[in-house]
């Protein structure tokens, strides 16, 4: 048997992981500046009929995220950091950032929305973010992609709107990319599909109410496509 070993790359990434899901959670629109790098998760207790599943997960125990991220120093990527200079807030901004692509989307509610946050050596980021998305799998990290992506920039528009912004439009950059492959109907039934199938087992009553789900948001649809229930 192979000792333990806490120095071991991935025990240390197993410690940033376990310590960020049991962080307190802060309501998103709620936050409060705070320096330093690390990672996060984003949570979603709403009535978006895609993410259905997670919100009930959530309610019970909020600790299946929609999406994780991590946020370095300036000059981290490149090597430059020195770790004896203050970070600034790295990981504030970010969070700040997607406060307010949430507050474009049309048919999200910032409200529904809570963080955790972990500051981090810089050292220490990537390696933490990269066990999280293998642990969570969130789905604005593996399916609905594009979350996270910054205005490209002038002229520099020719790319293909990310499943995000098709799914919840609003933010005026993403409406001057090209549309995607895929209509929101489709990813927003991917989602549901993909959410139900992660979480089913995770309680005896989900697993029954699962048809149920789907029966529901059914209907909710045919009354208010994309919208909260």
């Amino acid at each position: 048997m192979t000792p333990f070993n806490p120095l071991d790359k991935q025990n240390l990434a197993i410690s940033i992981a376990n310590a960020l899901d049991e962080a307190e959670p802060v309501a998103l629109d709620k936050l409060e500046r705070f320096e330093g790098a690390g990672v996060y998760a984003i949570y979603y207790l709403g009535g978006f009929l895609a993410y259905r599943p997670t919100a009930e997960c959530n309610r019970v125990v909020l600790n299946y995220p929609i999406y994780v991220g991590k946020a370095s120093s300036k000059g981290a990527r490149k090597g430059a950091f020195d770790a004896a200079e203050p970070s600034g807030a790295p990981l504030y901004n970010r969070l700040r950032q997607h406060s307010r692509s949430i507050e474009q989307a049309v048919n999200l509610d910032i409200s529904d929305l809570f963080c955790k946050y972990l500051v981090v050596d810089d050292l220490w980021v990537a390696l933490g973010e990269s066990l999280l998305i293998a642990r969570h799998a969130p789905i604005w990290n593996v399916l609905v992609e594009g979350f996270g992506n910054h205005d490209p920039g002038s002229g520099r528009h020719a790319g293909m709107r990310p499943k995000w912004d098709t799914l919840h439009p609003g933010r005026l950059w993403a409406d001057q990319l090209r549309p995607n492959a895929m209509s929101a109907q489709q990813i927003h039934d991917e989602a549901l599909n993909y959410l139900v199938e992660r979480y089913e087992g995770i309680s005896y009553t989900f697993s029954d109410s699962a048809l149920k789900l789907r029966r529901q948001d059914d209907k909710a649809r045919r009354d208010k496509p994309f919208g909260r229930v």
